[in-house]
């Protein structure tokens, strides 16, 4: 069976590929990324994002909250999935770019469904301040988006994995 290949799903893990890496960065590199220090420059726009979310702030540093810098790790293994199903589907065209796309996109739902439902619980502790429009713009829309895609290509990668499956057993029964 010739393995298929989907143009959104490519260009999904191909944006947001250096985006979650960026963002990685800026979470493993702090302090130094953050306002004052010398690599700041390169994260300046999370000076805005602290203040709308902020376990990416200067307070969540200071306190010690490790969340940012744990899904930052958990970024990189969804990144080289990602990136792994990339080159599995457009490089050696392998099967296994399935299931690999399928973990990564599953680890990158998982992951922005436990960070908003522990915002939900918590009652907005690191977001709620903002006004309805930050919060929406800044804040929901993205992470609405960041489950809409990786759902989607779970739903698309995991149906042509079933279907590899059911061809499979009816070659198996056949033989």
């Amino acid at each position: 069976m010739v393995q298929k290949t989907y143009a959104w799903i490519s260009l999904w893990f191909l944006l947001t590929a250096p985006l979650m890496l960026w963002d990685v960065g800026y979470c493993l590199m702090r302090p130094r990324s953050m306002v004052g220090g010398d690599l700041y420059w390169f994260w300046k726009p999370y000076e805005l994002y602290g203040m709308v979310d902020y376990v990416y702030g200067t307070q969540a540093w200071e306190d010690g909250d490790g969340f940012a810098s744990a899904a930052a790790i958990l970024n990189l293994l969804e990144t080289f999935a990602n990136i792994g199903y990339l080159v599995g589907t457009h490089v050696y065209e392998t099967r296994a770019a399935l299931i690999v796309g399928y973990t990564g996109a599953t680890a990158t739902l998982a992951k922005t469904l436990l960070y908003s439902l522990n915002q939900y619980f918590c009652n907005g502790c690191a977001v709620g301040h903002n006004t309805l429009f930050n919060l929406f713009a800044f804040w929901i829309f993205p992470n609405i988006m960041w489950m809409v895609f990786p759902g989607f290509i779970m739903w698309r990668l995991g149906s042509d994995m079933m279907e590899s499956m059911a061809t499979a057993s009816e070659k198996f029964k056949a033989d």
